[in-house]
């Protein structure tokens, strides 16, 4: 294929196929953020629009109940079910989707913009880290494909949010259950992390010209630093 040929929408294949090679077209190209950043949102949107017209609401809302601390749940009963209605839910998840995609892309466009500044000095704009952080976070879309294919498959519609992470280590490997101390931490961690923190490796080293050891640690520092110290909190 020739290189003026070279579309985003093989950047948003390549990307799983070819990383390293979607990396090298995506930092000239800007531009075609938007693809992945609307395909990401419009998906995991989509995703929980569905699920709360999906999930038996009733027994939703009891097991929020459920998962309170004894100690606390009858306090919390009451305030529960009155805001948890199923419009309400959706749309303020909805909202928090996109506003979170944003800031999270925000804080990691800042990050690698400073780490660059700190350790290489490469001649990479902050637009371009932002760009940076959308691509490598566009795997995502395959923890809310998983999700569907969860609902899709489950026997019944009474599942929890946190079983819609099939990718999550939980899931997968600590089976802990909630209200239990690992349940949160473990059901936060996902194997799509990896995968970004892989690409991420890759990305920075390709961009900036740093060793791939020097990347990886980058890249992999502030999740270590944030699921290190909550598990040394549990």
């Amino acid at each position: 294929m020739a290189e003026n040929s070279y579309s985003v929408f093989n950047a948003m294949v390549d990307i799983v196929a070819s990383p390293g090679k979607a990396l090298d077209e995506i930092k000239s190209h800007t531009s075609w953020l938007w693809w992945p950043l609307l395909i990401t949102i419009l998906l995991a949107s989509g995703m929980f629009y569905y699920y709360y017209n999906w999930v038996d609401f009733p027994w939703l809302v009891e097991e929020t109940i459920r998962q309170l601390p004894v100690e606390s749940r009858a306090e919390g009963a009451d305030s529960i079910r009155q805001f948890m209605q199923p419009d309400t839910s959706m749309w303020t998840t909805v909202t928090a989707v996109v506003v979170m995609t944003f800031v999270m892309y925000l804080i990691q466009a800042t990050y690698f913009h400073l780490a660059n500044k700190l350790s290489t000095g490469a001649e990479i704009a902050f637009g371009q880290w932002f760009s940076f952080s959308i691509w490598t976070g566009f795997v995502s879309v395959f923890g809310s494909l998983a999700a569907f294919v969860m609902m899709f498959t489950s026997d019944s519609n009474q599942l929890a949010t946190e079983n819609l992470a099939a990718l999550s280590l939980n899931s997968l490997l600590v089976h802990a259950s909630p209200g239990e101390p690992w349940f949160r931490w473990a059901s936060s961690l996902t194997l799509i992390n990896f995968w970004m923190i892989f690409l991420m490796s890759i990305g920075y080293a390709r961009w900036t010209g740093a060793s791939m050891m020097k990347s990886t640690i980058i890249a992999v520092l502030p999740w270590a630093a944030i699921f290190g110290i909550w598990a040394t909190m549990i």
